[in-house]
């Protein structure tokens, strides 16, 4: 008798519902944004940190843009079931000078469905030769990404 009550118990606490609330959100893997940029997480470090690679999709209009690695960090997922995080992509363009950076900043999230997704802030600096062309050098904007399965 004991035995079946055990196995019930066990078989009721491993067929309830687990709440998207409680599932955490795992950054490390393959990712898409809704313009078609795509990136690559390694696994997070102890300490949060994670490297990886990026790859703009074709919104920036540019096909000489390469690879590009990324670097960033992530706040302790075992505090919080959906975590914020923080890379930068250095942008290098084939034979160009060009110098960009875009710095992202954003939220992890399991939907209702389970599914991670990824809302981001971004902010993109090209360098200027002067301070009067200042205006121009940012943009701003924002992307959610989806795992890729």
């Amino acid at each position: 008798m004991e035995s079946s009550a055990f196995a019930l118990i066990l078989t009721l606490a491993l067929a309830a519902p687990v709440s998207p609330a409680e599932r955490k959100c795992l950054l490390s893997g393959s990712w898409q944004s809704d313009t078609g940029c795509r990136m690559v997480v390694s696994t997070l470090s102890e300490d949060g940190r994670f490297s990886g690679s990026y790859l703009p999709g074709s919104a920036t209009g540019d096909s000489e843009i390469l690879t590009l690695p990324l670097e960033g960090s992530q706040q302790d997922a075992g505090l919080v079931p959906q975590p914020i995080f923080s890379f930068t992509v250095h942008w290098r363009l084939q034979d160009s000078e060009t110098a960009q950076t875009t710095v992202f900043l954003g939220q992890c999230y399991v939907g209702s469905n389970g599914e991670e997704i990824l809302h981001a802030l971004w902010l993109r600096r090209e360098a200027t030769s002067s301070p009067v062309e200042d205006w121009k050098a940012t943009w701003v904007g924002t992307s959610i990404f989806t795992r890729i399965k």
